[in-house]
């Protein structure tokens, strides 16, 4: 058995979750200069999730339901899957985003798992409050060597492809990684670099 462990936002998905969400309230270009400061590795991961999830507070959680499940995936995206899973790789998405994301777009693509964070809401409406499994700049690398040890699935067997900073921390669990689109902070740590926008690339790279 294999592994191969995806980032969402910006990898799967072609833009980030939080900056559709903010479009909403009129605070699409305040949350994605954080956005951009967190991925380049500027700022800790932890704070600018905070920070961020704090400007959504008062967004009605349906609204927030239909964008999560129109999300445009990624160019090569549902191709790529399928044909990961052929190669005998069981394929999960961790996402420093959300569930309401997540969880929909993994039933779209096929994927086997999603971990990602859950937005907190009352009485339909965001409080700005967030949680969940990939709260801070280490959790990607927590979660996967906990995998692994479950799965008996060794980082020889191990792919992960990523575009920020907060994928750093799974890097070292793998053998075979991937930046895709991504910041200079990430291209360091890899061994495959792929700029541009289609993740079929990964198959003639693997």
């Amino acid at each position: 058995m294999k592994l191969a462990v995806f980032d969402f936002d910006s990898t799967l998905m072609d833009g980030e979750t939080i900056d559709f969400l903010a479009k909403e309230l009129g605070l699409e270009e305040k949350v994605s200069l954080i956005t951009e400061e967190a991925m380049s590795g500027r700022l800790d991961f932890f704070e600018s999730l905070s920070t961020r999830v704090a400007l959504l507070k008062g967004l009605e959680y349906n609204k927030v339901l239909s964008i999560c499940k129109n999300l445009p995936l990624m160019p090569g995206a549902l191709e790529l899957i399928p044909k990961l899973k052929e190669k005998g790789y069981k394929v999960v998405c961790f996402s420093g985003g959300f569930r309401t994301a997540t969880s929909p777009a993994s039933k779209v693509l096929g994927l086997d798992a999603d971990f990602s964070n859950i937005l907190h809401e009352k009485n339909g409406i965001l409080t700005g409050l967030v949680g969940g499994d990939m709260m801070f700049s280490s959790s990607k690398g927590d979660m996967i060597n906990r995998l692994q040890g479950l799965m008996g699935i060794s980082k020889e067997n191990t792919l992960v492809c990523g575009d920020g900073a907060n994928d750093v921390s799974m890097f070292k669990y793998a053998d075979i990684r991937i930046a895709f689109c991504a910041r200079e902070v990430l291209k360091k740590e890899a061994n495959i670099i792929i700029d541009t926008k289609d993740l079929t690339k990964i198959l003639s790279s693997i």
